[in-house]
């Protein structure tokens, strides 16, 4: 299994395997829907936050803040104005609610980019569970179900319209979509090891984005890391250089291995002796 650490961009990154016999074109397809899973939890995650303080979002021709509407509005138990007036404020029970954020951050952490460096591999089937544990803590915060124009509805149910929105470039195309690697793009008709070399243990470094967007930019020598620690390697020989530039005395003369009378003295034992 060839193991591909993939990359959108430096926050959209995860690691996953797949046998280097794979076409470009299957491996295309895998590393799309496991991207676009990924940004599915980062939306669930934003929105289902918002859902468990201030609860249901109100039809987009009511959103307003509660405070300023003329109508007199029933408040339940748990009711939390939201600031922004696009929810109804009626959250579900302070139990039901923690377990809700608890799990979105599961999901979270599963999709994380940190992951990348914990070496823990991403697929599918973890998202998609993921996705499905958001889903129950929905139902048992809410088990009257969520209003259809609900964000957190669409997302789960996968029916969301992005197009207009901040998250418009969240999801990519498995038609349009191409893998790269070290400067150069895959051709969808070959396979991983016409690329990739057929080396089962080899790791590559992917990039994922939509064609027409050019040859992606190319990996940074070092990493971020590293490149900190050569900087501050340099800053401190930087300033001993500077130190010594400033030192213009003769202090050295008073050193041992400055006396030239140091040979002498080693030959007539008095090389230690001191007058008080």
């Amino acid at each position: 299994m060839v193991l591909l650490h993939v990359k959108k961009t430096d926050n959209e990154q995860f690691l996953c395997e797949m046998p280097v016999a794979t076409s470009v074109a299957d491996a295309t397809n895998q590393l799309v829907d496991l991207q676009n899973l990924r940004t599915r939890i980062h939306r669930l995650k934003l929105e289902g936050e918002e859902l468990a303080k201030f609860g249901p979002a109100k039809p987009i021709d009511q959103q307003s803040i509660d405070e300023y509407t003329d109508q007199a509005k029933q408040k339940g138990r748990h009711y939390q104005q939201d600031p922004t007036g696009r929810r109804t404020g009626e959250g579900p029970d302070p139990a039901a609610a923690k377990s809700l954020v608890k799990t979105l951050d599961d999901a979270e952490w599963l999709a994380h980019k940190d992951q990348v460096g914990r070496k823990v591999l991403l697929t599918k089937a973890a998202l998609e569970e993921a996705i499905d544990n958001i889903r129950g803590a929905v139902m048992i915060a809410f088990p009257q179900g969520l209003p259809e124009w609900d964000l957190v509805r669409q997302a789960l149910e996968g029916t969301e319209e992005l197009v207009g929105t901040s998250h418009a470039s969240d999801e990519l195309d498995p038609a349009t979509a191409t893998l790269w690697f070290a400067g150069k793009q895959l051709l969808p008709k070959n396979q991983l090891s016409h690329h990739l070399g057929r080396h089962e243990k080899t790791k590559a470094v992917i990039k994922l984005q939509q064609a027409g967007q050019g040859a992606p930019s190319r990996e940074a020598p070092v990493d971020a890391e590293t490149q900190k620690a050569m900087m501050a390697f340099y800053h401190k020989k930087q300033e001993e250089q500077k130190k010594l530039a400033e030192d213009e005395d003769d202090d050295y003369t008073n050193s041992a291995w400055a006396n030239p009378k140091a040979l002498k003295h080693h030959f007539s034992g008095v090389g230690g002796v001191r007058i008080r």
